[in-house]
């Protein structure tokens, strides 16, 4: 028997891969620094729901802004939903909060990988998808935020050659 419901498994995917970025800087937190030679670039939507950024900071980046987690960064807190983190902006700390449904994209250099998302608004929901996702080609962050389009898991650009 079934009931018309189908598996939503771009839903899944996302809110799988937006696990991967939750554990790790949840180790991250737990270690109180970064392991080795990791280092993390995380773009985010600064336009959704549950995004804390002083007004300057909105304002220099009112749709996208890509931060890094490397060596000057504190207070990282990890919650179900979202993360906080203290970085400093020409000498001035400031509290970012993020929800994780606001990253597009994910990166560590160091280890080749990379993630990228959908905007979660195409993915609302997580059960029905009356259409297929739309053909992406990979975009750095710094060049093209993603255009809604299919699942991207892009390592190119992190490969050592």
């Amino acid at each position: 028997m079934t009931d018309g419901t189908e598996l939503d498994y771009a839903w899944l995917t996302q809110n799988a891969m937006r696990g991967v970025v939750r554990e790790v800087l949840g180790i991250t937190r737990e270690l109180g620094a970064l392991p080795g030679e990791h280092h993390f670039y995380i773009e985010f939507d600064t336009n959704m729901p549950g995004v804390g950024i002083a007004d300057s900071l909105k304002s220099q980046y009112p749709d996208r802004m890509t931060i890094v987690l490397q060596h000057q960064f504190e207070g990282l807190e990890v919650e179900e939903e979202h993360f906080q983190v203290v970085l400093k902006f020409k000498g001035v700390p400031e509290m970012l909060t993020i929800p994780f449904a606001a990253v597009t994209q994910f990166a560590d250099p160091s280890a080749s990988f990379v993630l990228q998302f959908q905007p979660i608004d195409t993915l609302e929901g997580g059960n029905d998808v009356d259409e297929a996702p739309a053909e992406d080609e990979p975009n750095p962050p710094e060049d093209n935020p993603p255009s809604g389009g299919a699942d991207v898991v892009s390592l190119d650009r992190f490969r050592k050659k």
